[in-house]
This record gives C-alpha cells, sequence and structure tokens, in this order.
C-alpha cells in the first residue's frame, strides 16, 4: 500500500498545486487544481489541469506532489501507488 506523504495532504488541503512544467521546450508555471476522478466505482483525489500535458512531465509531477495527476491528454500515478491509495484524501 502506497503512504500518502504530509506534503500531499497539504496540497488537498490547499486546493492547488504550482508546477514548473515543460513545454514545447520551454517551462512554464501550471496551477493543477484538486479534485475528484471516477474509477470504476472508486472516487479518488487528482490534480487537474485543463491544458495538455506530455506523459512524462505528468508522471514527473505526480512524483514530485505524490498525487495522482490529470490532463486533457491523459493521467499518471505516483510509482507504486493506484486510484484506491487516494480515496479517503
Amino acid at each position: 500500500m502506497y503512504h500518502v506523504s504530509e506534503k500531499s495532504h497539504q496540497i488537498v488541503k490547499n486546493g492547488a498545486y504550482k508546477a514548473r512544467v515543460l513545454r514545447g521546450g520551454m517551462y512554464q508555471q501550471f496551477t493543477f487544481t484538486v479534485k475528484k476522478s471516477m474509477s470504476g466505482n472508486i472516487e479518488y483525489t487528482v490534480l487537474y489541469t485543463k491544458r495538455m500535458v506530455d506523459i512524462s512531465e505528468l508522471m514527473r509531477i505526480a512524483e514530485e506532489a505524490g498525487l495522482p495527476v490529470e490532463s486533457e491528454n491523459g493521467k499518471a500515478f505516483p510509482k507504486g501507488s493506484a486510484a484506491l491509495d487516494f480515496q479517503n484524501l
């Protein structure tokens, strides 16, 4: 089972997370908002942005924040975790 860090709990409490994202060869500052997402019948917490973000960047941000990250073109989870680990945040 994945252990959700104190940093991740603080991000959820704040309702948003700012991250530097490499997009089109340039770094940009994106704000990811905390929202609930569904996977089957499991509702879990994710960081979300409407912008297109490369999957490799989503994976990096998920590891950095310790939370799943979702954009218009995909979703990434921290290594060793699944939706069930973020169900009750």
